[in-house]
């Protein structure tokens, strides 16, 4: 009976000591947290918390800054009414603003300073070059976890990210940095929570990634296989054969998808463009065998 007791004891040692056995690098340490999440120590969301800012000290910044194409700039000599007008319909916070070309980024707009420009005028008036702020400009190369740093430290929220030539290659904020640490962050781009298809125009929508196939299928009067994969994003994922970043486009049938939202983990959200081809020939079923 005792030498049960010893042998039970001495397994109990042994189990402690796996699990607070110092890591010998980050893969170890990732190790170890998930034996921790296994025995309820942590849970699913600190787990992947932590797996989030473990990877972010791995990435760059081009790995998730929003594409030069896809940045949403206000030119400096533009009307008044224009610039409202751009600024009211693309409601961000924040804007580069630009001189020449989309390579000469002069500062940034801020949507509020905006605003009180013009209630200070009284007239709808105002001055652009006086409200703009300095613009940040990093490298391809810049670690996220020191821009994240720089990013408290300096109170900026937006970073423009510049190639080896000089030019604009893209743009970085701190709520694409935070979205790879704790996941997605609901903000301007994203569907209400009801709407899981939504449309914009009559050739355009925007669609979730959890939306089930079978809805898909109902919606648009499709016929994709839902046996494989339960929803949108498992589907058009499968159909990229890698996931897919933020501006990765691929067509499916005849529809255009453009990944507009996701993170190191999974995709959140499309933008769909339904093609024209859909009106002059019948729709081909995109099935997984």
């Amino acid at each position: 009976m005792s030498e049960d007791r010893s042998t039970n004891n001495q397994s109990w040692l042994d189990r402690l000591r796996r699990i607070f056995q110092e890591p010998k690098d980050s893969e170890g340490l990732l190790t170890l947290l998930r034996s921790a999440a296994e025995n309820k120590v942590l849970d699913a969301d600190m787990l992947a918390i932590i797996e989030g800012g473990l990877g972010v000290s791995h990435m760059q910044a081009r790995d998730i800054m929003i594409p030069r194409s896809q940045i949403v700039m206000v030119s400096r000599d533009a009307p008044q009414a224009d610039i409202l007008k751009q600024v009211t319909e693309a409601a961000h916070s924040r804007f580069p603003v630009i001189d020449d070309d989309r390579d000469d980024v002069i500062g940034i707009l801020l949507a509020k300073d905006l605003l009180t420009a013009i209630v200070s005028s009284g007239n709808f008036e105002f001055d652009l070059r006086e409200i703009l702020r300095p613009a940040v400009f990093i490298p391809e190369s810049k670690r996220l976890n020191v821009l994240l740093r720089e990013f408290r430290t300096r109170r900026n929220h937006m970073a423009i990210v510049v190639d080896e030539y000089g030019g604009v290659a893209g743009m970085v904020t701190i709520e694409n940095v935070l979205e790879q640490i704790v996941g997605e962050i609901e903000d301007e781009h994203d569907v209400d929570e009801v709407a899981a298809i939504l449309k914009r125009s009559e050739t355009e929508y925007h669609i979730k990634a959890l939306t089930e196939v079978n809805e898909f299928n109902e919606f648009f009067d499709t016929a994709w296989n839902d046996e494989e994969f339960d929803t949108v994003g498992g589907f058009v994922t499968q159909q990229f054969g890698h996931l897919p970043e933020r501006g990765e486009e691929i067509t499916i049938d005849y529809f255009q998808f453009k990944v507009v939202r996701a993170d190191n983990r999974r995709v959140h959200l499309f933008e769909m463009t339904v093609l024209p081809a859909a009106t002059e020939a019948p729709a081909m079923d995109a099935e997984t065998e």
